[in-house]
C-alpha cells in the first residue's frame, strides 16, 4: 500500500475514519517523501471568502472565491493550490498542470487572466504526517488512495466530492455516499 503513496494522488477519508480533522475528507497530496507528507483537503470550503484572509492582495477586492479548510496544521498560514497552463516559477509542481505556493504575483496574473483557463483554490493550513505516520494509518485502513484529478479539485461541488468518489469505488463504498455529510466538518 505505501507504494500508492505520493504526490498527485487523493487520499479518500475510508467510511470508518473517525477523527474529526479527517472524517469525510478527501486530501490532495503534495509531497511525501521519508521526512513525511503534506497535503491538503480539497472539500472543505470554509463560510470566509480569500479577500478576509488576505487583505492585501488588491486585485482579490471584491472576488467572491472562498477559502478552504485545508487541514488541522499551522490554520493562520494561506497555501494556494493553483492550476496553469503555463509552468510558473517559485511554484511547486504538484501534478498535471497543478501548483502549490503562496506567490502573491501569480495570483495577480491568474486573476487578470481574461481567458479563466487558469485558477486556483487558498487555504488556511495543510495536513501534515511525520515520517511513517501516513503509511501507518495506510495499514489500519484509514485511507483510500486514488490519482488525483485536477477537475475535482477545481470544478467539482466541495461538498460532493466525498460521496461521488466512494460512488465510484462501487460497493461496499457505495453504501456509505448517501450519509449525511457531518455537519461539524466546516
Amino acid at each position: 500500500m505505501a507504494n500508492s503513496l505520493g504526490k498527485g494522488i487523493f487520499l479518500v477519508a475510508a467510511p470508518s475514519l473517525r477523527d474529526p480533522n479527517f472524517r469525510q475528507a478527501v486530501v490532495l497530496l503534495c509531497e511525501h517523501g521519508p521526512e513525511g507528507a503534506l497535503g491538503v483537503v480539497v472539500n472543505r470550503p470554509t463560510a470566509m471568502l480569500v479577500s478576509e484572509a488576505l487583505p492585501q492582495v488588491p486585485v482579490l477586492e471584491g472576488q467572491h472565491h472562498r477559502l478552504f479548510s485545508g487541514g488541522p496544521v499551522q490554520p493562520n498560514n494561506v497555501m494556494i493550490l493553483y492550476r496553469l497552463s503555463q509552468e510558473p516559477t517559485n511554484q511547486h509542481h504538484v501534478f498535471d498542470g497543478v501548483y502549490l505556493g503562496g506567490d502573491m504575483g501569480t495570483l495577480e496574473q491568474v486573476l487578470a487572466r481574461p481567458e479563466r483557463t487558469d485558477s486556483f483554490r487558498a487555504f488556511m493550513g495543510y495536513s501534515g504526517w511525520g515520517p511513517g505516520q501516513l503509511e501507518n494509518e495506510m495499514k489500519t485502513g484509514s485511507w483510500i488512495t486514488l490519482p488525483a484529478d485536477p477537475t475535482v479539485v477545481f470544478e467539482k461541488e466541495p461538498t460532493r466530492i466525498w460521496p461521488d468518489i466512494l460512488c465510484s469505488l462501487g460497493e461496499p463504498y457505495s453504501l456509505y455516499a448517501d450519509m449525511p455529510l457531518d455537519p461539524n466538518l466546516n
